[in-house]
């Protein structure tokens, strides 16, 4: 199969049943949320141990004796000078414990997000080879985490190996040969750099390929290595098209958020990446490489129009939205007592800082642009559902931590704000949508997350556990719709209509 018609074959596959792989890609978006989960554990032992100890007693009755009024900035004495007389208040949370927790916390976090990422890679990849096949993707993706995710972490570490061996073993040559002779060291130091790059992409050739092999030939670490270099050696000109096409979307795609990023875009180009450019990617080599192994199924191109199927797919969101909202009104009632709950948490836990810090609705609207705003509204909120949402599959712990965080950080900022009123009128008109979306995303997250618990269990087959998947992806299409309303509002209206008033 040529370049041309495995481009053809990708996107038939992705237009055809979107739902039936993207669900997995919207769950990359996720392993942040599922991987500070650690730091976030850490965090509330942290809390727990300043109050059984009495040290955040103590830090708050220091405080309280303080003047916490900032100075001017443009005094860096008066600054030092307020930095040295608070600096005493805080020594109670300088705690040998404390920092003990919180590293523990960190390096749980990195792992968790390795794991993740693991877990996560092999579904993807299990999927899109599961739709290769011509079968449905979304149970094949949950098969591949259970069944693959170790060896996609063996890649991921093999790769990350050879990279740090081939750059160890090129600096020994390059520090011997100076020790020798300058002149021999910067001939050898060249020739390292040259052999080296050709020796690292190489290696970044096969390791594209290798996860293709791993779910289209079911092979283990040297098993996929050697078939994705078996597959380079036999179809080069295939290898290195795809290789070109990939360096190609990575630099349309830096290139793209670089430009947008004035314009408020990044957040929306990184979300077109991830659940656009990275299924296509992936379907694309699993496409080559299943063709060369002959593992591909015929795939009929796609009648439809690409704008009927967009208006159709956001109709089909808002009926799969409200007809989810109506179906679990207790998972709802849960996630908005989270929300607030943590919300007055979070109002409360900054009592004591209120005055030596503060925050300013209208300091922050000071160059507001509205169409630069509402795109990075719209970017930055709705990744967040989806995070939210399909993180909640880490058996709704994620997504509950999820709601709670951003209910301590509404709660904090609205405690310290210096013109609460003026925060509440801009708040107002977009927040009755957007705030209603994100409890959506939680009670979504729990229902995903009570799903997962039940396939674990044996109540659930994988067929159905993917059903839940698939309706998951329209609800989250229903709430994008909910979140292009709300960021045209806060970037358009919520800045300016209440001005004549307050």
């Amino acid at each position: 199969m040529d370049l041309s018609s495995a481009v053809s074959a990708t996107a038939s596959t992705l237009r055809r049943r979107p739902a039936d792989l993207l669900p997995f890609y919207l769950l990359g978006t996720a392993v942040p949320v599922v991987a500070r989960m650690g730091l976030f554990v850490a965090l509330a032992g942290t809390y727990l141990h300043y109050e059984l100890t009495g040290r955040l007693a103590d830090a708050r009755r220091a405080l309280a004796d303080l003047d916490l009024t900032p100075p001017d900035t443009q005094d860096p004495e008066a600054v030092q000078a307020w930095g040295e007389s608070v600096a005493p208040a805080l020594e109670p949370l300088a705690s040998p414990t404390a920092l003990l927790l919180l590293t523990v916390g960190t390096v749980a976090t990195l792992l968790l997000a390795i794991l993740t990422y693991a877990a996560v890679s092999a579904g993807q990849m299990s999927a899109v080879a599961g739709r290769v096949r011509g079968d449905r993707g979304l149970p094949a993706g949950i098969a591949g985490v259970r069944g693959r995710w170790l060896t996609f972490l063996g890649l991921y570490v093999s790769e990350f190996l050879l990279w740090v061996g081939v750059s160890l073993l090129a600096g020994l040559a390059i520090g011997g040969a100076f020790l020798v002779n300058p002149f021999v060291g910067a001939v050898v130091a060249l020739l390292a750099l040259l052999v080296g790059l050709v020796v690292l992409l190489l290696v970044r050739a096969v390791f594209a390929f290798a996860p293709a092999a791993v779910v289209v030939d079911d092979a283990g670490v040297v098993g996929a290595v050697e078939g994705a270099g078996g597959f380079i050696r036999s179809n080069p000109v295939d290898a290195l098209a795809y290789l070109v096409v990939a360096v190609g979307v990575l630099v349309a795609i830096s290139s793209a958020a670089s430009a947008l990023a004035f314009l408020g875009g990044g957040a929306v180009v990184a979300l077109a990446s991830a659940v656009v450019a990275a299924p296509a990617l992936d379907l694309l080599k699993t496409v080559l490489y299943g063709d060369h192994r002959g593992a591909v199924a015929p795939i009929d191109p796609v009648d439809a129009r690409l704008r009927d199927q967009f208006v159709g797919g956001v109709r089909r969101g808002w009926r799969e939205m409200i007809g989810f909202v109506r179906r679990t009104p207790g998972l709802h009632v849960i996630t908005v007592l989270v929300g607030v709950g943590f919300g007055a948490v979070g109002w409360l836990a900054v009592d004591p800082f209120v005055g030596a810090f503060t925050t300013s609705i209208e300091s922050r609207l000071v160059g507001h642009l509205p169409p630069t705003a509402a795109l990075n509204f719209f970017g930055n909120n709705w990744s967040v559902a989806m995070a939210t949402s399909l993180g909640g599959v880490a058996l709704a712990v994620p997504a509950l931590s999820s709601i709670a965080f951003n209910g301590i950080a509404l709660g904090a900022t609205a405690a310290l704000e210096e013109n609460l009123a003026a925060l509440l009128a801009f708040v107002v008109p977009h927040g009755i949508l957007e705030i209603p979306a994100l409890f959506i995303s939680g009670a979504l997250g729990i229902h995903l997350g009570i799903v997962s618990w039940k396939t674990l269990r044996g109540r659930l087959s994988r067929e159905a556990f993917a059903d839940s998947l698939e309706n998951a992806f329209w609800v989250l299409m229903g709430i994008g719709v909910l979140i292009a309303v709300a960021a045209f509002i806060e970037g358009f209206v919520s800045p300016y209509y209440w001005r004549p008033f307050l």
